[in-house]
């Protein structure tokens, strides 16, 4: 089902993990963004723009995980883009001879056979430094930033005001930071993501997350501050008291405490082998 949420801003949940698609209104159809996970949902969306009289003219993946790189054949066959970091690591992915086994790794057993990959990861990666995704419609500004995983970008709808954060600003899960045991620094990468955001927060009148619920511009700051308190806490070792996690998540999402437990011990093995 489509709710909009702003004028030619629509918005499509999926069932599983609340991933949200984002459906932006242009002169000659629509801009998809982050398409759906399963290929049910997929072509149920398919259909209620072939009913409103709207084909997809372009899409665009925030980022390279799994379930914001996914398409079905009745999406059509425009543009899918994403930013050139975000091309590159499905590139990379695809050119592997058993590339398919390895996305289906990290598929959610319940419907890992609901989740089409024959299409997974097509992406045209954007020229470094495009500002806007090149589209006949509202303007649509590229924020891409180093928090969450490489080449993730957040998108500003300007003439309506509507920020699409990708996997940040959630109010179901707590940040999840790239690969805390790589030598990069995650937790100054996902405080620049935020940093970042935060500049825009002023022309954002709603806020889409990846996952959850969409927020209105109040909501967007304290969820600034609530991803930047949850990434604090986990740089200085502090006890985190996010309402994500514990007795106060929400019922059904319990099982992020597990996300947080397994970033809380990642970081302090990191932290010991960077002391060492």
């Amino acid at each position: 089902m489509l709710k909009q949420i702003a004028e030619s801003v629509l918005v499509h949940q999926s069932e599983l993990l609340q991933n949200n698609t984002v459906v932006v209104q242009g002169r000659a159809g629509v801009l998809l963004i982050d398409a759906g996970i399963t290929g049910g949902e997929m072509a149920c969306l398919a259909n209620d723009l072939s009913e409103l009289g709207q084909p997809v003219v372009a899409g665009f993946s925030t980022h390279p995980d799994w379930d914001h790189v996914l398409w079905h054949a009745g999406l059509g066959e425009g543009p899918r883009y994403g930013t050139a970091r975000c091309a590159a690591d499905m590139r990379d992915l695809r050119s592997k001879a058993d590339w398919k086994a390895r996305a289906a790794e990290g598929l959610p057993p319940e419907i890992a056979e609901e989740i089409p990959l024959d299409v997974y990861g097509l992406i045209a990666g954007l020229p470094a430094g495009t500002t806007h995704i090149p589209w006949d419609g509202p303007k649509v500004r590229i924020i891409e930033h180093p928090a969450h995983s490489p080449g993730h970008a957040a998108l500003l709808i300007e003439e309506r005001g509507v920020l699409v954060a990708g996997d940040m600003l959630s109010d179901v899960f707590v940040p999840m930071l790239d690969n805390l045991n790589s030598t990069n620094d995650p937790i100054e990468e996902y405080l620049t993501g935020l940093q970042l955001l935060e500049n825009v927060a002023d022309n954002a009148n709603v806020v889409i997350p990846g996952h959850g619920s969409v927020g209105e511009a109040d909501e967007l700051r304290t969820r600034i501050e609530l991803d930047r308190a949850y990434v604090q806490a986990l740089r200085d070792g502090g006890v985190s008291s996010d309402p994500r996690i514990g007795p106060s998540a929400k019922p059904g999402w319990e099982w992020v405490s597990d996300i947080h437990a397994g970033q809380v011990q990642q970081f302090a093995k990191k932290k010991e082998q960077d002391n060492e």
